[in-house]
């Protein structure tokens, strides 16, 4: 998995900070993660492809982290786009961006497919041979999820050598990377085990932006390999979370260790501080393994 981070700050986008967004690739896919407004202009700068962008997520329905999404939109159709593009969002944005799109005249010339979201329990939205990827419920001022996104359990590693050492016929390597046992030229069993390895662990990301302190969220993202969770204000400021539902960075630390994962993430840092190391010194004091997220940053896991 390698994330990259196109903005990580919370609701006015400045010359030198961008609202959130962020690119997840994984077992060839590579998802977009909200679209805060010059998501496009970001992908850009990074040179990632937009033809591989099939798959957007968004969290929930606050500019910050959707108004990006009618101009890549539009952009993919003036690049003359094919390929279905899949929006995973809200109940509302299809509304939004439909409406858009009609008063303009700007129609895409690619298939456009919205899948609505308003369960307020986790559920499973996408999946194929590879991924799954789940809603995670947040507690913000309005409908809102995270996602988790799951690598399933890849092929056995063949050991070659082996494999032809026990006479095993090359027609059988592919039922061997699937674990199965197979009889040998000489018509012996051999087990998968002794000419196999096992495969690479998989992976999990959890993304949880937009959210006040929830322990709700510890059983949904137990035990995942890394967490971003948003960090919008210092401790000395918990007193805003309330009203604006949003967390402080030792709170999704406390979120983290209780969850058991392995990386915390934070983001979505109000712009009211100027150093933000002092988020992860916070968040440090209850988690040790913590990074800041930034604009352009990616992390390979």
């Amino acid at each position: 998995m390698k994330l990259t981070i196109l903005g990580c700050h919370s609701a006015t986008p400045r010359t030198n900070t961008n609202p959130t967004s962020q690119v997840l690739e994984t077992q060839n896919h590579m998802f977009l993660i909200d679209c805060g407004e010059g998501t496009q202009v970001e992908l850009r700068r990074h040179n990632i492809k937009f033809s591989r962008i099939k798959h957007i997520f968004i969290s929930h329905l606050h500019g910050d982290h959707y108004f990006g999404l009618v101009g890549l939109i539009s952009t993919f159709r003036l690049l003359t786009r094919e390929t279905e593009l899949h929006i995973y969002a809200p109940k509302g944005l299809k509304e939004v961006i439909t409406l858009q799109m009609k008063l303009s005249d700007s129609w895409t010339n690619y298939p456009l497919i919205f899948h609505e979201l308003e369960s307020k329990t986790s559920q499973l939205i996408f999946e194929d041979d590879k991924v799954q990827v789940y809603t995670v419920p947040l507690d913000h001022r309005i409908y809102t999820n995270g996602f988790l996104f799951k690598e399933k359990v890849g092929e056995r590693k063949l050991d070659i050598n082996a494999a032809v050492d026990a006479k095993i016929d090359k027609a059988y390597f592919r039922k061997l990377k699937l674990g199965a046992d197979v009889y040998n030229e000489e018509g012996r069993l051999i087990k998968n085990t002794e000419v196999t390895k096992d495969p690479v662990k998989p992976k999990s990301y959890a993304y949880c932006s937009d959210t006040a302190y929830s322990e709700a969220l510890v059983p949904l993202i137990k035990d995942v390999d890394v967490l971003y969770h948003e960090s919008t204000f210092l401790n000395k400021n918990e007193d805003l979370c309330k009203s604006t539902k949003h967390s402080t960075a030792r709170q999704a630390a406390i979120i983290a260790q209780k969850a058991n994962v392995k990386k915390l993430i934070l983001g979505h840092y109000s712009t009211r501080y100027k150093d933000y190391q002092l988020f992860k010194s916070e968040a440090q004091e209850v988690f040790s393994n913590v990074a800041l997220a930034q604009d352009g940053i990616s992390f390979e896991f």
